[in-house]
């Protein structure tokens, strides 16, 4: 049988163009200097913002996540391992903190994305190495804040009025006591729900959750523990070692960057410092039991828990270890969550943040360390960020009295229209196949639904053409209070379109291809055949 070549040339000039930039990178050498390219741009580009610009919140959402997320792009990068870990280095103790020296804002929301990164990491080993669904993970969390927290606050508790508070030096032997308390609490979390899987873990995870945080509601009466709904504040704060101050002090005449509080700043770099080097302990770790044969008893659980008893897997003693592991990585965190908030209520560990933390997990994909570090980079900057910047800047424009010319409405709406229009001929290509009889192939015939449909509505929209003005902006559509709206919807198009995660763990991917490729064997018309 004669075989069929295909040209390299073959295809749209667009994709021939991208071909071509792939085969380009995948030479170290360009590579590395595109990658130091695209990081002094990003670094300058932050650089170059001012607050004082009416555009400031939009420049800076557009600006910020290519440095945050240049790691990934490292590290999936065609180069050496060595030189890869050196630019990954640069970019968190070299081009983060001098940002963050030029604007705080930046410092605080990468210590708040490492702390969520740190709690994605935890529950991806329960959820994605073991296959245990655990809505009360949150729980841990609050259990390492507040164990920092009562011990260290000034409020009258049972602590203080017994003399029993520790100085802020104790920080860090705090953080090794929230690990082994919080993972304690997931070992006495784990007793009850061995027998349990699916939705019946979940519910009784979720009931656990529920039950910390109305307990640390209730531990004010008749003793006061944790002083009730009005929280503890005052928590203290590790002390700054007196080489962080000299740094910025160093970097501040170098540089001539302004810096207004620079012992507030020397705190915020203190606790970036210590995330960073709590979120690499947890990655080592995380990376190690993965590789083990305890990380293969995990999967061979979460695949089919009788067939890994019927193999020999101790199924109580590793389900025990799963959630002792991801609660100790939530206690270390939730230590230094207190001490930097320096305040924590119960309403900080509802079952939202548990949802929030899960969502990460999916987005970055289940089951993988850098899938689960993507969705809390990804899931963090869409909260803190990009939603409350959109809406920052659509309050600039509406005190500015800021009006869109008809032309570039248009414009919008029409891009608009053309995605939602592109997805809906995909969906129409198996339907008009399935009762019309045709040659043309689906590619075509999905363009073939396309310009048609986009012309109709191309032409309604310039017919009426129309100004905005965003003094008319409603204050009932403000971004920011649309958090969990834009979560469910950015989980519905994950569980459409990938369904395995941004970064998904190999093995799940593969076992996706898998069912797909079955699904279409047995649905052939799928494919528009007879």
């Amino acid at each position: 049988m004669a075989t069929q070549t295909i040209s390299p040339n073959s295809g749209s000039p667009v994709r021939q163009f991208i071909q071509s930039i792939r085969t380009a990178l995948r030479n170290p050498w360009i590579a590395g200097a595109v990658l130091i390219i695209y990081l002094l741009g990003a670094y300058f580009i932050l650089r170059s913002l001012s607050r004082q610009d009416p555009l400031f919140p939009i420049k800076s959402t557009l600006a910020f996540p290519p440095l945050i997320l240049s790691p990934f792009l490292i590290l999936g990068a065609n180069v050496d391992w060595r030189y890869k870990s050196l630019l990954v280095l640069v970019v968190l103790f070299i081009l983060l903190p001098l940002i963050g020296m030029y604007d705080s804002s930046y410092f605080e929301l990468v210590i708040q994305i490492c702390i969520f990164a740190g709690l994605a990491l935890g529950l991806n080993i329960v959820v994605g190495f073991a296959g245990l669904l655990d809505l009360g993970y949150v729980a841990f969390f609050a259990v390492g804040a507040y164990l920092w927290a009562m011990f260290t606050s000034n409020v009258d508790t049972y602590f203080k009025i017994n003399n029993l508070l520790v100085p802020a030096t104790s920080f860090y032997l705090f953080v090794i006591i929230g690990v082994g308390v919080a993972g304690i609490g997931g070992i006495l979390l784990g007793l009850p729900v061995l027998r349990l899987r699916g939705d019946y873990l979940a519910i009784v995870t979720l009931g656990f959750g529920e039950v910390i945080r109305v307990l640390a509601v209730n531990a004010n009466s008749p003793t006061n523990f944790t002083n009730g709904s009005q929280g503890l504040d005052g928590v203290l704060k590790p002390p700054v070692p007196p080489f962080i101050t000299e740094i910025i002090t160093r970097v501040e005449s170098g540089l001539g960057i302004p810096i207004n509080n620079a012992q507030s700043l020397a705190q915020q770099m203190l606790f970036y410092f210590i995330a960073i080097v709590i979120i690499a302990i947890i990655i080592v770790i995380a990376r190690r039991l993965d590789n083990s044969p305890i990380g293969r008893a995990w999967t061979a659980i979460r695949e089919d828990e009788v067939a890994a008893i019927a193999m020999g897997v101790p199924l109580v003693r590793l389900k025990l270890m799963a959630f002792a592991m991801g609660a100790s990585f939530a206690g270390a965190i939730g230590v230094l969550y207190a001490a930097k908030q320096s305040f924590v209520s119960p309403e900080s560990f509802s079952l939202n943040q548990s949802i929030s933390i899960l969502a990460m997990v999916i987005v970055g994909g289940i089951g993988g360390i850098r899938g689960a570090l993507l969705g809390a980079c990804i899931v963090t900057l869409l909260n803190l960020q990009m939603l409350k910047n959109m809406s920052l800047q659509i309050t600039n424009w509406k005190n500015g009295d800021v009006v869109l010319p008809s032309w570039l409405v248009a414009i919008i709406l029409i891009v608009v229209a053309a995605l939602v229009l592109w997805w809906l001929a995909k969906l129409l290509v198996p339907l008009v196949t399935r009762f019309v009889k045709t040659n043309m192939t689906p590619a075509r015939m999905r363009l073939a639904l396309f310009i048609p449909l986009l012309g109709i509505v191309g032409v309604l929209i310039l017919a009426q053409p129309t100004e905005f003005a965003f003094d008319r902006w409603p204050a009932q559509l403000e971004l920011a209070k649309y958090e969990r709206l834009v979560f469910g919807f950015l989980l519905i198009v994950m569980m459409i379109f990938r369904p395995a995660g941004l970064l998904p763990e190999p093995r799940r991917s593969m076992e996706l291809q898998q069912e797909k490729a079955s699904v279409a064997e047995e649905l052939p018309e799928a494919d528009g055949k007879e």
